[in-house]
C-alpha cells in the first residue's frame, strides 16, 4: 500500500507540473480555515454566469467531487458558501518562420557567390480560446469574501473533451484550498 502512494504522488506531481493551467490564489489570512465542514453554492451568483447549462453543470460538479475529496460536506446550512465565474478570451498568436537558407549572388563582401542569410518565409496565425475560472469561498452569515482561486488555461470547444479541462481548471484551483498559512519564524518555540 506505501508502495502504491510513492509511485502515485510523483506521477500526480508530474501531471500537475504539465498543466499549462496558471493557479493563483488569495485568502483573508485573519481566518481560522481548519474549522469550515460543510459547504453550498451562492446560486444568485452562479445563476448570473453567462456559460451554457452544460459547462455550469460541469464545473458544479467538479467542485462537488473536489469538496467531498476534501472531506467537506453540502449542506442546507453552510459554513461556507461557494460561488464562481468565468470569462473567455481569444489569444491570437502569430509566429514567424523561415523558409530557410540559401546559397546566390549577394552585396556582401567580395560580391561574389556564397552562403546566404535566412529569408523571410511569411509567418504562421493561429487562434486559442483562453479561459478564466475564478472560484470564491464566502462567509454566509458576514457575506464576505474569505478565499479566491483563479485559473487561466486554454479551454476547448471539443464535447468530448469539456469534462476533462473544466475537472483540470477545478481541481489546479482548488488544490490551493484550503490555504495553509506560513509559520511565523521569527515567533520563539514554547
Amino acid at each position: 500500500m506505501k508502495t502504491s502512494k510513492l509511485i502515485l504522488l510523483p506521477l500526480l506531481l508530474f501531471v500537475f507540473a504539465c498543466s499549462s493551467i496558471s493557479v493563483n490564489s488569495d485568502y483573508d489570512k485573519s481566518v481560522d480555515f481548519t474549522k469550515y465542514k460543510t459547504y453550498a453554492y451562492y446560486k444568485t451568483g452562479i445563476d448570473k454566469v453567462k456559460i451554457s447549462d452544460f459547462d455550469k453543470r460541469r464545473i458544479l460538479h467538479s467542485i462537488d467531487q473536489v469538496m467531498v475529496s476534501k472531506g467537506y460536506t453540502k449542506s442546507e446550512t453552510p459554513d461556507v458558501l461557494i460561488n464562481f465565474y468565468t470569462n473567455a478570451e481569444k489569444d491570437i498568436t502569430i509566429a514567424p518562420y523561415y523558409a530557410g537558407w540559401g546559397w546566390g549572388y549577394g552585396w556582401g563582401w567580395g560580391y561574389g557567390w556564397g552562403y546566404g542569410y535566412p529569408y523571410w518565409g511569411g509567418s504562421y496565425t493561429y487562434t486559442t480560446i483562453e479561459g478564466i475560472l475564478t472560484i470564491d469561498i464566502i462567509d454566509p452569515k458576514k457575506n464576505e469574501l474569505l478565499w479566491q482561486g483563479t485559473g487561466i488555461g486554454n479551454l476547448t470547444q471539443n464535447p468530448d473533451e469539456k469534462d476533462k479541462v473544466v475537472n483540470d481548471f477545478v481541481t489546479q484551483i482548488l488544490l490551493q484550498y484550503p490555504p495553509i498559512p506560513k509559520q511565523n519564524k521569527t515567533a520563539k518555540p514554547q
